[in-house]
């Protein structure tokens, strides 16, 4: 590693600093190319001498890097292969718990040296099972041993805090904070986004001295005043972008769309068969209202799962119609736009046969567009949308292709908006002749922080009645490896409700095609884990086995379009009465005859995803059962993931516990690997303060100065967030 003598600039490549093969490895590991990207790779925590690292928590992280600081209780090296070959196996403890390294070959000749019993060190590497035992095999290790000559050394160790940082099986934590030495003379030059008032009136230390403090503390006050700076930082930018984007949209201009008096609306509310909830009524009038003004709406809408967010979305699309517009609903899977189609085409009647014979004078034509449509039928769909004939579109991101024109878009409903990106909806946006109005809905339960930090940039409204007739749904845990006579009961369930007429589903993680096999293990990583169940295989034993003699149908996202809407007919139609799938049925599939959910290695999928999954059921007036089947230990963090799904049907209160379990970035949308989520140091759910305070001084920054003209530091802060390296975030997904 190259350390130049010079103050790298804080903008300047790596390369020039630590040299081209560090610099490389800091890049495509961690995504960190300049100075000041690894200024800003904080410590993950810090270890202190005498401070023994819980080797008792490495359970939870196989498969994970991991560092450690341990005792060294024994080492030795057996042969095999007719002592041809040589394995040192050293364990090491640490208080709470022990564990063993493993060494091979000529590689053991060093650390049987190095690590002495007594001795204490650094050790890095993969936590993985053997035999099933945790170790490390190979792991990388920095001594802490002091000799005689180290005195000096040993005692400023003694009372150093040591930053353990996010680090990568190339790099490990030791190496990072060398490379970290190397940039941090520059941290005195980076321009602080705070403005002063806001920083003195917070009491905050300087940006400069926060970077120092975080990398290199002193003391554990130093840690804190640096995370509370550099939380603000996160929080305040952020909301800056989002404050900037509010404010750019108000300025927008739009039509504004009332609902015509005996129109479209009224027609379709007169023949409705059940009364809107107290929720819908208000939503619609929050969105009624947003409609009417001359700057476009930008409202997200929450609603738990059945709660009737379609139903608000279809009145305020038919009260853009009443008034000469169009309504285009974008969709994120083919199955989930034809479900849409097929429910709003029945719920509207013969309104949604307008010019067809036998259609209504007061109607609209309502037209699919999705991308395997054959050709004639996707010409007629374009054709009615630029004539005006098609009040409203139903479709995926087929929707935002350039061919795509329309008469006069008045309306973009987005459902679940986390699979669609900020530049999605503005390619759809922009399809107006002027800016049309923005619905965006989700099944998902937001927490309050989350909505400001991810939806910063729209209004909030949320529906959390479920409309009278829905049923309950039990949810219930069946361990598959301690009682396998539970799972037997499970497919007598099944039976029992197809044989009263009902519908199930079951879930599998994977599609087990051959297209989706798990990584062959390699022989270092037996892990002992083996892969997650897959649909056609779990479809076959079924057939075969417990619940043969049923009709069973399997449903993914490789199968031809054609095929998943024949299949998804006949199950809405009886026809089927079990479908085995993946997550393809997660958002908007609707068939109130389904009432069991069997969700196979439940363990698998999220919190909320998992409650999404069971939203599938109980849908009409009978009962809904979901059972979580897993085969993890009754005392793992898994199964206290499914006991709590098990225990609750609030979607909120599960949403907090997914996001407390779960790394930020994943909960934001960003890929789980590789992209860096913008929040090192923000916690959404524990800093609820920072961030409500954040929103509050941007939205006040913004308001007197849209341009921050008087901020540069804070611009080209925004501008580093906003670079198109890291659109992602602010794309969600």
């Amino acid at each position: 590693m190259v350390c130049n003598e010079h103050v790298p600039a804080l903008d300047e490549d790596l390369k020039k600093t630590l040299g081209p093969a560090t610099a490389k490895v800091l890049a495509e590991q961690l995504g960190l190319h300049t100075a000041l990207d690894l200024l800003h790779h904080y410590p993950r925590r810090y270890a202190e001498r005498g401070e023994l690292t819980s080797l008792a928590e490495l359970a939870d992280q196989i498969d994970e890097h991991v560092t450690v600081v341990a005792q060294v209780a024994d080492a030795r090296i057996l042969t095999f292969n007719g002592g041809r070959g040589k394995r040192l196996e050293v364990t090491i403890t640490d208080g709470s718990g022990r564990l063993q390294l493993v060494f091979f070959g000529a590689g053991v000749h060093k650390p049987h040296k190095d690590l002495l019993p007594g001795s204490r060190a650094m050790f890095a590497g993969k936590v993985s099972m053997f035999n099933r035992k945790l170790q490390l095999a190979h792991p990388a290790y920095e001594p802490l041993g002091a000799e005689a000559s180290d005195r000096d050394a040993a005692t400023a160790f003694a009372h150093q805090l040591i930053p353990i940082y996010p680090a990568c099986a190339k790099l490990e934590s030791w190496k990072i904070a060398k490379c970290v030495d190397a940039v941090l003379p520059g941290a005195r030059e980076a321009v602080d986004p705070l403005p002063d008032a806001l920083r003195e009136g917070r009491g905050l230390v300087p940006l400069t001295e926060a970077l120092l403090k975080i990398h290199r503390p002193g003391t554990k006050a130093d840690i804190e005043d640096a995370r509370q700076r550099l939380k603000w930082d996160e929080a305040f930018v952020l909301q800056v972008a989002l404050a900037r984007r509010r404010h750019a949209d108000s300025q927008l201009p739009a039509v504004p769309r009332r609902p015509a008096p005996g129109g479209l609306l009224d027609a379709f509310d007169a023949k409705l068969p059940f009364t809107l909830t107290e929720g819908q009524q208000t939503v619609s009038k929050e969105i009624f209202d947003d409609l009417a003004t001359e700057h476009p709406m930008h409202r997200l809408l929450q609603g738990e799962v059945g709660s009737g967010k379609t139903m608000v979305a279809l009145r305020a699309m038919l009260a853009v119609v009443d008034c000469g517009g169009q309504a285009a609903m974008l969709a994120p899977t083919e199955v989930l736009a034809q479900q849409h189609h097929r429910s709003i085409t029945e719920m509207m009647g013969e309104l949604a046969e307008g010019g067809m014979l036998g259609g209504s004078d007061q109607g609209t034509e309502v037209v699919l567009l999705t991308g395997s449509m054959g050709m004639p039928a996707r010409r007629r769909a374009l054709l009615d949308l630029v004539t005006g004939e098609a009040g409203i579109v139903i479709g995926t991101h087929a929707l935002i292709e350039d061919k795509v024109q329309f008469h006069d878009l008045g309306l973009v409903v987005v459902d679940e908006q986390h699979r669609f990106g900020v530049e999605q909806r503005d390619a759809l946006r922009s399809k107006g002749k002027q800016p049309p109005h923005l619905l965006v809905m989700t099944a998902t339960p937001i927490p309050r922080t989350v909505a400001m930090t991810v939806f910063g940039d729209l209004e909030t409204s949320v529906l959390d009645q479920l409309p009278a007739g829905r049923s309950p749904i039990a949810t219930h845990v069946v361990p598959a490896k301690d009682k396998p006579h539970f799972l037997a009961r499970a497919w007598e369930r099944v039976r029992e409700e197809a044989e009263n007429g009902h519908q199930a589903y079951v879930v599998c993680p994977r599609i087990g095609d051959g297209e989706d096999d798990p990584k062959k293990k390699t022989a270092e990583d037996d892990s002992e884990k083996r892969p997650p169940l897959a649909v056609l295989e779990i479809a076959e034993q079924l057939t075969r086995g417990p619940l043969a003699g049923l009709s069973v149908e399997v449903l993914h996202g490789r199968m031809d379009p054609a095929d998943k809407d024949d299949v998804m007919r006949r199950f809405a139609a009886g026809e089927v009465k079990v479908l085995v799938a993946t997550t393809v049925i997660e958002v908007g599939v609707n068939v109130p005859n389904s009432t069991v959910m069997v969700i196979m290695d439940a363990d698998r999928f999220g919190v909320s995803q998992l409650h999404q999954l069971r939203g599938r059921v109980g849908r009409g007036s009978a009962p809904g059962l979901c059972l979580l089947v897993s085969e993890m230990h009754e005392a793992s963090p898994a199964r206290a993931r499914l006991a709590a799904v098990a225990a609750t049907l609030d979607g909120f209160e599960l949403s907090r516990i997914d996001l407390e379990q779960r790394r930020e970035g994943d909960v934001l949308g960003q890929a789980q690997s590789g992209v860096r989520s913008s929040l090192r140091m923000l916690a959404v759910i524990e800093d609820e303060e920072v961030i409500a305070q954040a929103r509050e001084e941007a939205t006040r920054v913004v308001a007197a100065d849209p341009e921050l003209e008087r901020l540069p530091g804070l611009r080209s802060a925004l501008d580093a967030l906003l670079d198109t390296e890291r659109e992602q975030y602010l794309e969600k997904g």
